[in-house]
């Protein structure tokens, strides 16, 4: 009986992790696909805060759930960076900052983790937000975020996205181009293809503002 206990026991101990990481994919999904619905499907600004806040929640949650996980830590830096963007202004600056923290938080964790997203919402972060002595933004820091984020997924679309921009903002308008094409062309993300039709629209935005320059 004793054995037959201890068995049980352990049968019951390596259920836990199954069932734990199960409903670890299932939210961290959900949370990737409202976020995508918050930030492209949502008109109405009120309701858009509205959903990045409650997702900021969210994420916080499974990341306190699962400490040795940077995956949420990342989509809470996403979620907290998109959340300030929609807000705007400097009320947005500790959104911004709290994004950094969690983000720096999941590089400590996991440098690699999600093709190196961690280190494109780093860099998006740097030259988006205002430098001193407003903000934190630091075009060199975001350059070499940037930079590591294409080493790590040099065909995805958002680092080459985010480089592109990062370039556009530089006035190397050559340069942005190669990598919005190139963002363009990458390839489909399975399960998020609201988020990928959202990112090639801003895409052909920023090269339509390239030929309309000339």
């Amino acid at each position: 009986m004793k054995s037959l206990l201890t068995l049980l026991t352990m049968l019951a101990v390596f259920a836990i992790p199954a069932t734990s990481f199960a409903s670890f994919d299932d939210e961290l999904a959900r949370i990737q696909s409202d976020w995508a619905v918050a930030n492209y499907g949502t008109a109405d600004k009120k309701a858009a805060l509205a959903a990045f806040e409650s997702l900021a929640e969210r994420s916080h949650a499974l990341a306190e759930a699962n400490p040795q996980r940077a995956e949420p830590l990342v989509w809470e830096g996403i979620v907290l960076s998109s959340w300030a963007g929609k807000k705007g202004g400097l009320g947005a600056l500790g959104l911004a900052k709290q994004a950094r923290e969690v983000l720096e938080e999941a590089r400590r964790l996991d440098a690699s983790v999600l093709k190196g997203s961690v280190y494109t919402s780093l860099g998006a972060l740097y030259y988006k937000v205002p430098g001193w002595p407003v903000g934190f933004g630091d075009d060199d820091q975001a350059a070499e975020y940037l930079a590591q984020a294409l080493q790590m997924n040099p065909d995805g679309i958002d680092p080459n996205f985010f480089y592109g921009d990062f370039l556009l903002e530089q006035g190397q308008e050559a340069e942005a181009r190669a990598y919005l094409e190139k963002a363009l062309a990458a390839p489909a993300r399975p399960g998020r293809e609201l988020a990928d039709e959202g990112r090639r629209d801003e895409i052909r935005q920023r090269l339509a503002s390239l030929s309309s320059s000339g």
